[in-house]
């Protein structure tokens, strides 16, 4: 993977990371999290999702040539 796709996965990662911690303090998560002690499910993918792009940016960013 090269080092461009690598930073916009990364990008990417940290975008869905933050939209992840807006919906976690918005309303309807709040009041999910009241009712069932979780989060929405939007909220748990965009962090989830979020993390996974970010660790797969950082693993090609920090990779050498090969």
């Amino acid at each position: 993977m090269n080092k461009m796709a690598s930073a916009v996965l990364l990008v990417l990662g940290l975008v869905l990371l933050g939209m992840g911690w807006d919906a976690s303090r918005s309303v309807s998560s709040e009041v999910s999290r009241l009712f069932t002690g979780a989060p929405t499910d939007r909220t748990m993918a965009l962090v989830i999702g979020g993390g996974i792009l970010t660790v797969i940016g950082l693993g090609g960013m920090t990779r050498g040539p090969k």
